[in-house]
């Protein structure tokens, strides 16, 4: 411990450079100038549990190759994993009200980038509480762990309180051990998948709706246009595309316009998903 302690300190520039290319290159997303601290901050707790004395260390371990599990973990809790129950609540709703308000008897959902799960849990919520559509919920992210967690459907009582008033958090979750656990019925509604938006295809079928918030401005521009591109081929004609409160496709992509129908929603541009992307 002493040892740990006498040689850790911040990351030095040069693995700084390492691990954001690295996240780069798996994930898509770009780590901004002023946000490198969080690399050291995340990634300290993982070099002490392999008796490194600093992230310098984690990297040359990382570098050698031999250790996929670790590559995985350490790209893990680089990712930005913030999000919340009914996070810009006013947008929950009126998603939800506008995708019932869609030709389809049971839509599809797609939320992209899900994290922990608040956001679907979130949609699945607001729908069993209006009653009426029932719809598929698809959830994913590039994250394992993140996924792997959602499928629990457990949250810290800090995770709750962020987002879930008293009354919802009581109908469809159980206290146990200090934790609390998303109702099987409420759970069920919801398929997760681990998917990468940048290097994967998008989970199978057409969507009514697709859910992508807070995602994009962590990617660089092109990157930005070749998702949307995918989300466009992904979104039925009539669908509609949720972005988060400071994304927009306007010079990011030629696949989607302002909804007509739905303020603050995108939709198909003309009604076709099979147009030409504009990369940024």
């Amino acid at each position: 411990m002493t040892a740990l302690r006498e040689t850790a300190g911040e990351a030095s520039p040069g693995t700084i450079n390492v691990l954001a290319a690295l996240l780069e290159a798996r994930t898509g997303q770009q780590i901004a100038a002023n946000r490198t601290w969080r690399i050291d901050t995340a990634l300290r707790p993982i070099a002490h549990e392999r008796a490194l004395p600093n992230v310098d260390a984690l990297v040359t371990r990382l570098l050698d190759g031999r250790d996929a599990a670790l590559t995985d973990r350490v790209i893990d809790a680089m990712l930005n994993q913030e999000t919340s129950f009914f996070r810009d609540a006013g947008v929950i709703e009126a998603a939800a009200n506008a995708i019932a308000a869609l030709d389809a008897p049971a839509p599809r959902i797609w939320c992209a980038g899900c994290s922990t799960g608040q956001e679907p849990l979130s949609l699945a919520m607001a729908f069993a509480e209006r009653g009426g559509v029932v719809p598929e919920i698809v959830a994913t992210d590039v994250s394992k762990a993140a996924i792997a967690r959602a499928r629990t459907g457990r949250f810290t009582q800090f995770e709750v309180q962020r987002g879930l008033p008293i009354r919802r958090l009581i109908r469809w979750f159980e206290e146990s051990d200090g934790a609390w656990i998303a109702r099987p019925d409420l759970l069920q509604r919801i398929s997760w998948r681990r998917q990468n938006l940048v290097a994967d295809l998008p989970p199978g079928g057409r969507y009514d709706a697709i859910f992508c918030r807070n995602v994009l401005f962590y990617l660089a521009p092109g990157l930005r246009a070749q998702v949307l591109g995918a989300i466009a081929q992904a979104l039925r004609p009539d669908g509609l595309l949720i972005l988060g409160a400071g994304e927009t496709v306007i010079g990011q992509s030629d696949a989607f316009v302002p909804s007509r129908r739905f303020r603050g929603l995108y939709e198909i541009a003309s009604g076709d998903p099979n147009v030409v992307y504009k990369a940024g």
